[in-house]
């Protein structure tokens, strides 16, 4: 059955805030000086080719799945989150009460800070880019790993990857000591020390609700000399999750997130009927709503509860 059409399906936003920035999902705004709503839509990109059209919900568990995470991280250290809560939002910002509708379940308040331009990412498993690379160079940043490693092999202990941000494309792999010539040894230390931490809580956690967390990428920014945990945390944008009870290595893995959309697309791209670059073929209802209930049976899984839609003040959707 289709996802309900009642569920409102945000593409782009028009807030009365000044806006910061729209990224691939998120729309950024300010509020004063010191605070950011962070609102994300149901936009969604893959293989760097933003599609034409919305995921019902993504935007909801993208936002509800970090505020779950950024609540179970708090011991670990400082994060930016503020609020959630769609009434204490608009509460703080009276000016977004005509939006409420619109940014329910799917914003969040945060602290402002200055982003750290690393991006923290920590690899349980040999996948992705860093597969690519150690099949060509037996390297991950231009550094050596064991001999003999296969597609999606587990990495223990975990390794920490940073890459610089970019805004366009894919992100680069660096070394630890390219990262410290960035932020100095202090910063790259306690970013490694805290990325390795919060990654362990999301595999444990993961882990006993039958999914392995392969990877993860963290974002931090300094507030007045403290790091803080920031954006979006071990949500499926962010992160590979994959069924245990499905891991084989030696090949890819299935995984949590829009894997539907990224396989029907592959199948156009071989087929002939699509070169892989913008615009994007229009998508079949079924590739959209399989990759919507992807999205919500990862939250449920992880959360051990379905995606709180109804408390949220939103519509149920059929599952």
């Amino acid at each position: 059955m289709a996802p309900s059409a009642t569920l409102p399906v945000v593409v782009r936003t028009a807030l009365p805030l000044p806006l910061e920035r729209r990224g691939k999902v998120r729309d950024v705004y300010a509020v004063g000086t010191d605070r950011l709503l962070l609102v994300a839509s149901d936009r969604v990109s893959a293989f760097d080719v933003v599609m034409a059209e919305p995921i019902p919900s993504k935007g909801i568990v993208l936002t509800q799945l970090s505020a779950w995470w950024f609540a179970r991280a708090a011991e670990l250290g400082p994060h930016h989150l503020l609020t959630a809560d769609t009434d204490d939002i608009v509460a703080a910002v009276p000016a977004l009460a005509p939006h409420r509708a619109m940014l329910a379940g799917r914003s969040m308040l945060c602290r402002r800070t200055v982003p750290v331009p690393v991006e923290c990412v920590v690899r349980g498993y040999l996948s992705g880019s860093a597969w690519k690379e150690y099949q060509a160079t037996g390297t991950l940043a231009g550094e050596p790993l064991p001999r003999g490693l296969r597609e999606c092999d587990r990495l223990d202990p975990p390794l920490f990857s940073p890459a610089t941000k970019a805004e366009t494309g894919h992100d680069e792999n660096i070394t630890r000591a390219a990262m410290v010539t960035v932020v100095g040894e202090a910063a790259a230390s306690e970013l490694e020390a805290r990325s390795r931490a919060v990654y362990a809580l999301g595999r444990d956690t993961a882990a006993a609700r039958g999914i392995i967390v392969a990877d993860t990428k963290f974002e931090f920014g300094w507030d007045d000399g403290r790091l803080l945990l920031i954006d979006e945390v071990l949500t499926p944008d962010s992160s590979r999750f994959w069924p245990a009870d499905r891991y084989a290595p030696g090949r890819g893995q299935p995984s949590f997130d829009k894997q539907p959309l990224r396989d029907w697309l592959d199948a156009e791209r071989r087929a002939g009927r699509w070169n892989g670059e913008a615009p994007p073929p229009a998508l079949p209802a079924t590739v959209v709503d399989a990759t919507s209930r992807r999205y919500r049976d990862a939250y449920a899984r992880i959360t051990g509860a379905p995606l709180p839609l109804a408390a949220l003040g939103l519509p149920e959707m059929d599952d």
